[in-house]
């Protein structure tokens, strides 16, 4: 079971990140070899292969970002086309992006109007070739044979995901009901835990899943000392309910097995050492770059209204420890109880005329680099609040502490979706998880693209 979903996961990946080669190659025959000019196009063919690797490099992460070569994706919609053209729009708006400012070399307007038409095409065809593929290896392949441990609700329920839908090629062949336990099952013989060694020389087994709630956890060594004689794969399905947060799930410490409930990526070495070199690194570069541009800032705001230049307020970051952030001056000068405990609203009196640009442009978080050099936040994170209003949230949204579980960022998921300012604090929370149990330094890079390119400019930037 596992194996085979590994294999479809490789094999889909591996066409879709070639995507945009078949696409070039294709237009290439079209566009310069069945017109006849293949010799007479005076074409560099380095700079073609430079583009190439270019927009394959961008088309990987935009498909992995909007699930194109995730094989779980491509039965939630029957065409497949809304993730295609995110995936495809967003490749070819980059690409273009990247050319306007790219002059030592012209490229075909017809061969990049071509390469991209076709690639939508391909990519839209690859999905429906790999359900088409799936459904009918899944109904010629002999299904495993599946013994589940447990008889109860959770164990028929488990069955049922098990045995239907496109990815299933499972069969049960049998029920293990363990003492005091409820039969709910159907479909396939219930052995008693006793008569364990019965089925083994009965029914020729696959897999065994264990499909038991956490109250019987205690029973897994005894239940897993007997079903080590089948000598074939055994897995077990977890389920803790929706406030559990399973990332890095099983990891040897030691004589001791343990299970992680609430991993972060915090705790990787590529979150600490490749995330923190990156922020460094990019720190310092839009520093040195918008050094100028943040003087000129800091004596504009000096002379629009009385008061310091910089404004610095505290915020809760990573595991809940409190700092001091930075950030132009865009309001009137006001108490420290008052700017703590009142939100921003649109038509807000406090704001002045050029705290408004700056808050509508972003430019009032360019000292928040700052901060991403001392190490109290990230570029790319949560967005930080304000020690009261977190107090205030525990009590009101469901999960919201989780988000503590990673560096506080400039830019995010939800910020880049449109969450920040005055929204739905709930809908905050949720990006952060996904960001949280999703994290990854491609993702990293595609929320900065992201923000680089469509900016934090909106309706709740006020």
């Amino acid at each position: 079971m596992r194996r085979l979903l590994n294999y479809y996961r490789f094999y889909l990946r591996a066409v879709a990140y070639l995507l945009p080669l078949f696409s070039y190659e294709i237009t290439r025959h079209i566009r310069f070899t069945s017109a006849g000019l293949a010799g007479s196009t005076g074409l560099d063919p380095y700079g073609y292969l430079s583009l190439l690797l270019v927009t394959t490099v961008v088309w990987a992460i935009a498909a992995e970002r909007y699930g194109v070569s995730n094989v779980q994706n491509i039965f939630i919609e029957r065409t497949g086309i809304r993730a295609a053209v995110a995936a495809w729009s967003t490749t070819y708006a980059l690409i273009l992006a990247l050319l306007f400012f790219y002059r030592y070399e012209s490229f075909s307007r017809s061969f990049l109007l071509l390469s991209a038409v076709t690639l939508l095409w391909m990519t839209l065809a690859m999905r429906a070739a790999f359900r088409t593929f799936i459904r009918h290896y899944s109904e010629l392949r002999k299904p495993n044979r599946i013994l589940i441990i447990g008889t109860d609700r959770f164990a028929r329920q488990v069955a049922r995901r098990l045995t239907r839908g496109p990815l299933s090629v499972c069969r049960v062949v049998g029920y293990v009901n363990l003492n005091g336990q409820e039969i709910a099952v159907d479909g396939a013989p219930v052995y008693p835990f006793e008569q364990i060694e019965r089925i083994k020389r009965e029914l020729r087994v696959d897999e065994i899943i264990l499909a038991i709630p956490p109250s019987r956890f205690s029973e897994i060594p005894d239940i897993m000392q007997v079903v080590e004689r089948f000598c074939v794969p055994v897995r077990a399905i977890i389920d803790f309910g929706d406030h559990i947060l399973v990332r890095d799930r099983l990891f040897q410490f030691g004589r001791l097995q343990i299970l992680d409930l609430a991993a972060t990526p915090a705790e990787s070495v590529k979150y600490s050492l490749l995330k923190r070199a990156f922020d460094v690194l990019f720190s310092i570069i839009v520093i040195f770059l918008t050094a100028p541009l943040m003087i000129l800032i800091a004596l504009v705001v000096r002379l629009a209204s009385p008061g310091p230049a910089l404004f610095t307020q505290d915020r809760v970051g990573l595991n809940g420890k409190i700092f001091r952030m930075y950030k132009f001056r865009t309001m009137k000068v006001a108490t420290a109880s008052e700017s703590d405990t009142k939100w921003t609203n649109a038509n807000d009196p406090r704001r002045t005329a050029v705290g408004i640009f700056l808050r509508t442009t972003s430019l009032d978080e360019l000292p928040q680099f700052f901060n991403v050099l001392k190490g109290d936040m990230s570029v790319v994170g949560p967005r930080p609040e304000r020690p009261r209003f977190v107090q205030k949230f525990l009590s009101e949204v469901d999960k919201y502490n989780n988000r503590h579980r990673l560096k506080v960022g400039i830019t995010g998921w939800a910020q880049v979706n449109g969450w920040r300012g005055d929204t739905s604090i709930r809908r905050r929370v949720e990006y952060d998880m996904y960001y949280l149990q999703n994290w990854s330094f491609a993702f990293d890079l595609w929320i900065i693209l992201i923000t680089v390119f469509a900016g934090l400019r909106g309706k709740n930037a006020y």
